[in-house]
């Protein structure tokens, strides 16, 4: 089945004939990118959006991997801090951000050629809130791996049976996921997550967030890990370095580490 659904994939890709990838360096881009320089070879490009909300880690791993895979890969400026909608972070605060990706990406794929611009979306994130896609498909732009069928694990398993070195990276939302809503998202506060998020990782943690609520940081690990890192970390440097980024309080949360833990406050009337 697996096998099945990757060959699926190359033939949507070969019924393309050119596409654009909007590529972040996330697992699920960088297969969509990854399968369709397989089928396309130059006939391919992949394009990621830099802004205050992705870390430059990120754009390293991404320039990294598309230059090991040997597809083209541009970058382009998104501005969507300049929308008041986008910094006052509403529940729908990804539409806005994907309105911003999509309408740059779309101009520049025809202007170069490109008749399609395609995306990472899953087919899980099918079934999570992600007001991003309603934007994505506004915009014509097309998701090849939910086309398909192709779910979470299934992207880490495609992803390991074509032997990415990265098949098992962690997901990296943008920074100002970090944020409960209706918070409002400014670039200094962009910045002193990043700086958290970065100071964790350079202490060997590899999944992890930093939420943000106002003077607060809080820290999610997998619960697995919590015990011992209470036990192991220096506790006292950790915090002089958070309120040094700009924290007042730093804490820990005990219940783990969640992805898309902040839509657990929404009312299922707001999400419908």
């Amino acid at each position: 089945m697996l096998l099945q659904k990757l060959e699926q994939l190359r033939s949507l890709f070969a019924e393309m004939d050119r596409a654009l990838i909007a590529y972040s360096g996330g697992i699920d881009s960088t297969l969509v990118a990854k399968i369709a320089f397989d089928v396309l070879g130059d006939r391919a490009l992949a394009v990621t959006a830099v802004s205050p909300s992705l870390l430059p880690e990120d754009l390293e791993d991404a320039q990294i991997q598309a230059a090991e895979i040997g597809i083209a890969h541009d970058l382009v400026q998104t501005h969507e801090m300049d929308n008041p909608n986008y910094r006052s972070n509403p529940v729908n605060r990804c539409y806005f951000c994907k309105s911003e990706l999509h309408d740059t990406l779309k101009p520049l794929a025809l202007e170069r050629g490109y008749p399609y611009v395609v995306d990472g979306v899953n087919a899980d994130d099918l079934s999570d809130y992600r007001p991003g896609i309603q934007a994505a498909k506004e915009r014509g732009a097309r998701s090849p791996l939910a086309e398909v069928g192709v779910s979470k694990l299934e992207v880490r398993e495609l992803s390991k049976y074509l032997e990415l070195p990265w098949w098992d990276k962690p997901a990296q939302p943008c920074l100002s996921s970090r944020f409960p809503y209706g918070e409002e998202i400014t670039i200094a506060k962009l910045q002193r997550v990043g700086q958290a998020e970065r100071y964790l990782r350079k202490l060997g943690l590899k999944t992890l967030r930093v939420r943000s609520a106002g003077d607060t940081a809080r820290i999610e690990l997998p619960v697995e890990q919590v015990k011992d890192f209470v036990q192991s970390a220096d506790l006292e440097n950790l915090v002089t370095a958070f309120k040094s980024f700009g924290f007042v309080y730093v804490t820990l949360d005990l219940e783990g580490f969640q992805s898309g833990k902040l839509n657990q406050v929404l009312p299922l009337s707001s999400i419908a």
